[in-house]
């Protein structure tokens, strides 16, 4: 292996490394807040892509659909609630999140011609389509079973995920998508190329860190989802809704998913079950934070980018079984370092 080699693998190593940071980060907040280990993670990355395909091939993509069924269902919810408990005002807020808020998101896409519109403004489109369906699923799968312990949470988690990954295949078909890049330059670093997207995704990701780290440190909700994270039932005491700090949780965890999705869009065909495998590798890197510390689980993805990248050089075969084998030693030190504490009543 050469120098030129080495940068080229060191550049596909960070570039996929700054994705699988952004997947880890999601997957130990919604852990933090909720206790769910979010499998379906990954599926927002194919479902950001997807749709982005879809706008720009002037189709209508199947996540409109999804995004007003779920509205519909999570209105029914809602209003059941409601006459139950004799609490009408949420319902109004519940009515434009659920009901308005697709209708309006349904005339633009099939009148507004989207396939006309800049690439920017696309991204947008595709953003606004897919990140509601976050908190949704949350209402229906989630929220009724928040008391619930981390396995049965982890068993939901996987027949949401299998759920996703059905419809993905029903919407956007078994072929694969790519999208135009967002920059076409390229660059040469000591004999290697450096292309113009692999810099906007690293630019893009590591911009999304620190107004996640402001949003954290700055921001009332912010400091509610830490609160929640450390103490739920110190949280509670203290006024802040769990309920609502979950919701928020998979809001922003379906956006950096979407978000992460439209990033790699240009450089590597999407499938509907592309994400899958792409969000293991972010939970590798989580794992490697104890889906507990950002910082650790940001530098683990990246390590678990630079192992998978140079694996592909060295034994290609097995670059899969080289990545997943390192949370084996990571678990075991755990197991062995850490003290096992019982769920929450």
């Amino acid at each position: 292996m050469d120098l030129q080699i080495a940068l080229l693998l060191g550049q596909d190593g960070i570039v996929n490394g700054a994705i699988y940071a952004l997947l880890a980060l999601a997957l130990v907040l919604v852990f933090a807040v909720t206790r769910v280990i979010f499998i379906p993670q990954g599926e927002f990355v194919a479902l950001g892509a997807l749709t982005l395909a879809g706008l720009q091939g002037d189709k209508v993509p199947g996540t409109l659909w999804l995004l007003a069924g779920l509205g519909l269902a999570v209105t029914c919810v809602e209003v059941a609630a409601a006459m139950r408990e004799g609490t009408f005002r949420r319902l109004i807020v519940a009515l434009g999140w659920n009901l308005l808020y697709p209708a309006v998101a349904a005339v633009i896409a099939l009148a507004g011609r989207p396939a006309a519109w800049p690439l920017w403004s696309q991204s947008l489109l595709a953003l606004a389509l897919v990140v509601p369906l976050g908190p949704m699923i949350y209402r229906l799968a989630y929220q009724p079973l928040q008391s619930a312990s981390v396995l049965v949470l982890l068993i939901v988690s996987i027949a949401v995920h299998l759920t996703l990954v059905g419809l993905g295949l029903l919407f956007f078909g078994a072929e694969g998508s790519r999208t135009p890049s967002f920059s076409e330059a390229s660059f040469d670093w000591a004999g290697a190329v450096l292309t113009g997207q692999s810099l906007w995704v690293v630019g893009a990701s590591t911009i999304l860190m620190v107004i996640l780290y402001l949003f954290f440190e700055r921001s009332l909700w912010g400091k509610a989802l830490r609160a929640t994270a450390i103490n739920r039932t110190g949280a509670r005491l203290m006024g802040i809704s769990t309920t609502q700090a979950g919701k928020i949780s998979f809001l922003l965890a379906a956006a950096i998913g979407a978000f992460s999705g439209i990033l790699i869009a240009p450089i590597t065909t999407i499938y509907y079950d592309t994400g899958f495998i792409i969000g293991l590798k972010g939970f590798v890197g989580a794992i490697i934070g104890g889906l507990a510390s950002y910082p650790l689980a940001a530098a683990g993805a990246i390590l678990v980018g630079l192992l998978e990248s140079f694996s592909s050089f060295w034994a290609s075969a097995f670059k899969e079984v080289i990545v997943f084998t390192l949370i084996i030693p990571v678990l075991v030190w755990r197991s062995l370092s850490v003290h096992h504490v019982e769920d929450e009543e």
